[in-house]
């Protein structure tokens, strides 16, 4: 038998804009423990969004590109009689947001601009208008489970 699940730990709001997916997004993408100097990323980054995007605030606009890259379902690999088939599976609520944080910054950090704020503010732009390299991975993950749809019956 297991032992006792491990208790969610709180986590508190970032201090500019008082949201608390703020901090975890800052967490995702700090490195070594720079908490301040991914403060200042982000904040860049939503600073040239800002400035970018005419109506709205750059914080509604990464909230727009983090939904556009949250996925619904996912494909697992399980084996059945030998073989290794991909089976669709639905995403946790929690599971997606951090997979869309993921691929929100890993792809930002593939991109060819100067700093790193300027490649998450071009992302979080790009995801936005449903385009870039973190929309296009979640439309593959989609079609992928898609392809696979008729090996959902071997899910548990």
């Amino acid at each position: 038998m297991r032992r006792k699940t491990a208790k969610k730990r709180i986590t508190l709001p970032d201090p500019k804009f008082n949201e608390i997916i703020v901090t975890k997004f800052v967490n995702n993408m700090m490195l070594s423990g720079k908490k301040n100097l991914a403060y200042n990323i982000f904040y860049d980054a939503i600073a040239i969004v800002d400035e970018k995007s005419e109506d709205t605030t750059g914080l509604d606009v990464w909230k727009k590109a983090l939904a556009n890259v949250t996925p619904a379902v996912e494909v697992k690999s399980r084996r059945v009689g030998g073989a290794t088939f991909q089976i669709p599976q639905p995403v946790r609520e929690n599971r997606k947001m951090a997979i869309s944080m993921q691929w929100l910054i890993g792809y930002s950090r593939k991109r060819n601009e100067k700093t790193m704020s300027q490649r998450l503010a071009y992302e979080i732009i790009a995801a936005a208008k449903e385009e870039g390299a973190a929309f296009k991975k979640k439309e593959d993950t989609h079609r992928m489970a898609e392809a696979n749809r008729a090996f959902s019956h071997f899910r548990f």
